[in-house]
């Protein structure tokens, strides 16, 4: 009887045994620890490597925006010298500690139709502290930053209204700041003598060539003289047709730098004058029974330099208002000095780069004279017809498919005139700045900045 309850409690115990289950979460947490412990710790080993290789790209991003600068100044570096750069500047930038030694090595291509490149890689290894216990002691880390500049080289004409009403409600003076401005942020992205050109068209109802042109070869001087309505500058043949008279002067010598609208037949095109009726009439600018004139023209003068900013911005803050308004001449004279010819020869482009021309033209009100339209006082649609067909005409010149100027156009408006449908219809899409405002002034030229920046400029 003892035996056999012995023997019982035994078999009871086993059975208990073989069903009980709770040590099995135990054993199979520490079989499943291993592989646990090993996937947080290369997680981890990842996260700082992820981290190494950020902190290097950024490092490498900079180091290459840093070179390309230093070799825009001296484009003659050697490959070691560009690498030793390059070196240096990722040195000082690169602060991560989880990678040990960073090799560097830098490459740089000079005078390309897609630009100047500089491309700057790095590489190295970051110790793992988990990864190391399956065989995996180190990490490789890799990466590259390539920077482009001057890929685009550009040609900028501002048309400038310095017509009598730009003296009402502070513009003159806005658009003087508003402008140099934009010379600043076109210059800073200059690295050289190439790369950005800059031309300063002030217009009214003429633009002003300079006096020192008088013996140029592409002026014609039948049109200097006077009508007989000295308010108000007539061409001859107005005046004529007008049923006044005409009084032909020959004295050069009073001239003040004044040409007007060449024949029709070439006032809307960028012919280079190569005869009398593509010639540039000569005038006296007569307002009010005085002759006057708008300040001279600038020609294209390169961005790069100190001292050549400061030439275009001392020109622009000298300038001063009066007369009537013909954008028609304004926009004429700013394709002219886009060209490579007679009269104001643009410098000459290197076969080696991309080209962008634009074309900026400030206006404050409608067109109101012209030579053969308008009285100066009153809008004259004639003149919106000829300004219309110029626009087409530069829209419509190529270079590899694809248009060779950009047209950008401000309207001041702070009379409560209409809006300008002439300049609205020249700019390109997304180029038209209205403002009713002075103070809007800034603003469109820090959009117009911005813009030509983005042509300019890649990365």
């Amino acid at each position: 009887m003892f035996i056999q309850s012995i023997l019982s409690q035994a078999k009871s115990t086993v059975s208990r045994f073989a069903r009980n289950d709770g040590g099995n979460i135990a054993i199979t947490f520490a079989v499943a620890l291993v592989p646990l412990l090993g996937f947080v710790g290369a997680a981890v080993d990842y996260s700082r490597v992820n981290a190494a290789r950020s902190a290097m790209q950024a490092a490498l991003d900079s180091a290459a925006l840093m070179v390309s600068k230093d070799l825009s100044a001296n484009p003659t570096l050697s490959a070691a010298d560009v690498t030793s750069k390059a070196t240096a500047y990722f040195k000082a930038l690169y602060t991560n500690t989880n990678a040990g030694q960073i090799t560097v090595t830098a490459s740089y291509t000079t005078n390309t139709k897609d630009g100047s490149t500089v491309t700057v890689n790095g590489s190295g290894a970051v110790a793992t502290d988990f990864m190391k216990m399956v065989g995996f002691p180190q990490m490789g880390i890799s990466s590259g930053s390539t920077t482009t500049w001057g890929s685009t080289r550009m040609r900028v004409a501002m048309a400038l209204d310095v017509t009598g009403s730009m003296n009402d409600d502070g513009k003159l003076a806005a658009m003087k700041t508003a402008a140099k401005s934009l010379i600043d942020t076109l210059s800073a992205n200059a690295r050289m003598t190439e790369d950005v050109y800059i031309s300063v068209i002030p217009f009214a109802q003429m633009v002003n060539v300079g006096v020192a042109n008088k013996n140029a070869s592409w002026l014609r001087w039948d049109q200097l003289g006077n009508c007989d309505n000295n308010n108000f500058s007539m061409s001859k043949e107005r005046c004529t047709a007008n049923g006044r008279t005409w009084t032909t002067s020959t004295n050069k010598n009073s001239w003040k730098g004044c040409v007007e609208d060449r024949n029709e037949s070439y006032d809307t095109t960028k012919d280079a004058p190569s005869g009398t009726s593509t010639y540039f009439p000569a005038m006296f600018y007569v307002q009010q029974g005085t002759q006057s004139c708008p300040p001279q023209i600038l020609p294209m003068t390169t961005a790069y330099g100190s001292s050549n900013v400061q030439t275009i911005k001392t020109m622009i803050g000298d300038l001063d208002a009066s007369g009537g308004t013909n954008q028609l001449i304004g926009m004429a004279w700013a394709w002219q000095m886009l060209q490579t010819g007679d009269p104001f020869p643009t410098p000459a482009k290197d076969s080696n780069y991309k080209y962008t021309d634009a074309i900026i033209l400030l206006s404050d009100g409608l067109n109101t004279g012209s030579r053969m339209y308008g009285d100066g006082t009153t809008w004259t649609p004639a003149i919106d017809t000829r300004q219309q067909i110029l626009c087409d005409n530069i829209k419509a010149e190529l270079v590899d498919g694809k248009r060779k100027t950009v047209i950008y156009t401000i309207q001041v408006n702070t009379d409560g005139d209409p809006e300008s449908a002439v300049l609205k219809y020249c700019a390109d899409s997304g180029n038209f700045y209205p403002t009713s405002t002075a103070s809007g002034i800034a603003t469109a030229f820090t959009a117009i900045g911005n813009s030509l920046n983005k042509l300019r400029v890649s990365k």
